[in-house]
């Protein structure tokens, strides 16, 4: 079950069985599927000359070259591929579809082949994005592609549809019929496993597969159920490189960096074509630097460089002095700057010292010290605000229950900062959203005596201080795998199995993070005969997290509003 291998493989099919000089055309969802798992050299290899969009209609008339059309069956491309057949540009075409074709798709599509230049239709399930080989996402952002209607309990129709077709798309590439579960207290988790299982009986040909010994399992989870991960600062390279500067589609916009070199303003980060990348992804900041710096010093050695590196200053320093080591290295200098400009955010906002406060709040209960220490930080001029914003969330999701949370009082602090109401309104938001009385489970092992010694324990067995929290993930796939998660917290859709699985296929409605896909990818190396495979509705990071529920926020009178906890002896600050 490896995504990458999968999808690259349906690429190079198009490719490869359409010989001769050829175009490449995708549409708007296709594009970023196919650009993570090839390249332009390797197209230019297969005879792939150039690659555009179907709907840009200023392309030029070529009849000496081939088309290979790959596009999402959706109605925009539809519309494009039948403005193209009317008036082809080239000679012959093989049109490639990335899910299933409805019947009325290709009746238009040969009424308007009049010229009969169409020689191939097949559907290819390439319907996602292929992230890391066991990593993959719908793309699904907010607000331009928003999950939620007026509530977090409800689908937006056109998302519920794209989520289904792509889950469709990922189970067919893969040629897995799982069974489904989900999460009890998600009713969109409910509802898309009941969608994809109605999907699934509607195409029995497709999924006519040899039934497994063991049968997989897709498990449908929804991301309010921990809304904790997605708001923690990540110390493993991925993870930091998207919470600090974002990832978007394999890139990293670094156009905004003070005197970035021309070829730098945008950097790539690929597992499938960058092998430090693939090797160092996981690694812990500390475990990065001294990697990157290895490489500085044997090309030192090589030519007898005497410069001095001991820090990541220096390290940029000797890239920029040394150019021919960028020609050399490859792609190591690459990641010199990248980690260069970590480093750099890193002192610039202190985000060791902000870090350590959310592994607390995150890990441990001592509300005084906490309290106190959030305080201070707020107050600092050096935390961003959106820093702040985090830290204040986490408290208020820990602290939601405690009869002396202080979280109007944090809300006023903000803004007394200049932090806007717009903004701090995010706070009863979250809360509504994404609190304890919305979470399935024991989030932060504090409500009951045995929880929270087990809390305790946890959190002496942490050895750095900046990785102590676990997604909540962890429990339930170690539940799932040992054959102990109950069908009362996550019901089947439909049938059931009292067999320990080997293959489980994780969907985060609301989207995985990168810290998830880590555990996903150390538990499948050090566990022989399981396979598990993440995705979700996109790969967020805090700030995304974030927009999808401001977006709804927005859309809901009401939910940004913070209202004491109706009690006849009610404390004073005891707010949810």
């Amino acid at each position: 079950m490896d995504l990458i291998k999968t999808v690259r493989t349906y690429v190079e099919k198009m490719i490869t069985q359409t010989s001769g000089m050829k175009i490449l055309l995708l549409d708007a969802d296709t594009t970023p599927v196919v650009s993570v798992v090839t390249t332009q050299s390797t197209l230019l290899e297969k005879e792939t000359y150039l690659v555009d969009r179907v709907d840009n209609r200023q392309r030029d008339k070529m009849k000496h070259l081939k088309c290979v059309c790959f596009v999402r069956p959706t109605a925009d491309s539809i519309q494009a591929l039948v403005d193209e057949l009317r008036d082809p540009r080239y000679s012959k075409y093989y049109l490639f579809f990335s899910n299933t074709l409805k019947k009325s798709m290709i009746e238009r599509l040969a009424e308007v082949d009049q010229h009969e230049v169409v020689q191939e239709v097949q559907e290819f399930f390439a319907d996602y994005i292929a992230v890391n080989p066991d990593l993959f996402s719908l793309n699904m952002i907010a607000p331009r592609n928003p999950i939620y209607a007026d509530t977090v309990h409800e689908w937006d129709p056109r998302a519920l549809q794209r989520t289904t077709e792509g889950l469709m798309g990922v189970l067919l590439s893969l040629k897995r019929k799982p069974l489904i579960r989900y999460e009890r207290m998600s009713a969109m988790a409910k509802k898309l496993g009941e969608e994809l299982n109605y999907a699934m009986h509607q195409e029995p040909q497709l999924f006519d597969l040899q039934p497994a010994d063991t049968p997989p399992i897709l498990l449908l989870v929804d991301r309010r159920n921990d809304p904790v991960t997605p708001l923690l600062l990540q110390w493993t390279y991925q993870a930091m490189v998207h919470e600090i500067l974002g990832i978007n589609n394999g890139r990293v916009d670094m156009s905004g960096v003070p005197d970035i070199q021309p070829d730098l303003k945008e950097i790539v980060l690929s597992v499938d074509q960058d092998p430090f990348f693939r090797k160092f992804m996981f690694s812990n900041w500390g475990d990065l630097g001294a990697s990157i710096k290895e490489y500085a010093d044997e090309y030192q050695r090589q030519h007898k460089s005497t410069m001095r590196i001991e820090s990541v200053q220096d390290m940029k320093r000797f890239v920029e002095e040394y150019p021919e080591f960028r020609k050399l290295s490859g792609n190591v200098s690459k990641h010199v700057t990248l980690v260069g400009e970590l480093y750099r955010l890193q002192l610039a906002y202190k985000l060791l010292e902000v870090s350590e406060l959310e592994q607390n709040l995150a890990c441990n209960e001592s509300h005084a010290s906490d309290l106190r220490a959030l305080e201070k930080m707020i107050a600092d001029p050096k935390i961003r605000e959106e820093n702040k914003l985090r830290l204040t969330l986490l408290y208020a999701l820990r602290y939601e229950k405690s009869g002396n949370n202080s979280i109007q009082q944090l809300v006023e602090l903000l803004q007394h900062q200049g932090i806007s109401d717009h903004k701090t309104t995010l706070i009863a938001a979250v809360l509504a959203f994404t609190g304890a009385d919305q979470r399935q489970g024991d989030l932060f092992q504090n409500q009951d005596i045995f929880a929270r010694g087990r809390n305790v324990l946890k959190g002496l067995k942490a050895k750095n201080v900046f990785t102590r929290h676990e997604p909540l993930l962890a429990q339930t796939l170690d539940q799932i795998l040992k054959g102990r998660l109950k069908d009362v917290d996550y019901p089947f859709v439909q049938g059931g199995s009292r067999d320990r699985p080997q293959e489980v296929i994780v969907f985060f409605v609301g989207g995985a993070t990168y810290a998830e896909a880590r555990l996903v990818s150390q538990l499948n190396a050090s566990t022989p005969g399981v396979r598990v495979v993440l995705g979700g509705t996109n790969v967020i990071n805090s700030a995304s997290f974030l927009d999808e529920i401001q977006d709804v926020a927005d859309r809901v009178p009401g939910t940004g509003r913070l209202t004491r906890r109706p009690s006849a002896h009610r404390r004073s600050g005891n707010w949810r």
